[in-house]
């Protein structure tokens, strides 16, 4: 049988609210990012541009959480980025 430490049941405590956090704040980034998608697929341009604002310090809050890693977050920023910007140059 296994030794258990009390350390390590006290690492298990809190890495399942780590977790429980985390999923709250990727959960919270995914909704959003979901809102910027249907606005580029509706050709909605300035809707777009608002729900990506929100994304952009969504994703930048999960960052600086630890939620998701700083990599990470620059990419999903920078693509979705790219496809406003892409939707707006194409409207005008």
């Amino acid at each position: 049988m296994p030794v258990i430490h009390k350390s390590t049941i006290r690492r298990a405590r809190q890495a399942e609210r780590r977790h429980e956090r985390h999923r709250a704040t990727n959960n919270a980034v995914k909704t959003i990012v979901k809102k910027v998608l249907s606005a580029l697929n509706e050709k909605k341009a300035d809707d777009a541009k608002t729900f990506l604002r929100e994304a952009v310090s969504a994703i930048g809050k999960a960052s600086s959480k630890g939620a998701l890693k700083r990599n990470t977050a620059s990419r999903r920023i920078s693509r979705l980025t790219l496809r406003v910007n892409a939707l707006s140059a194409s409207r005008s």
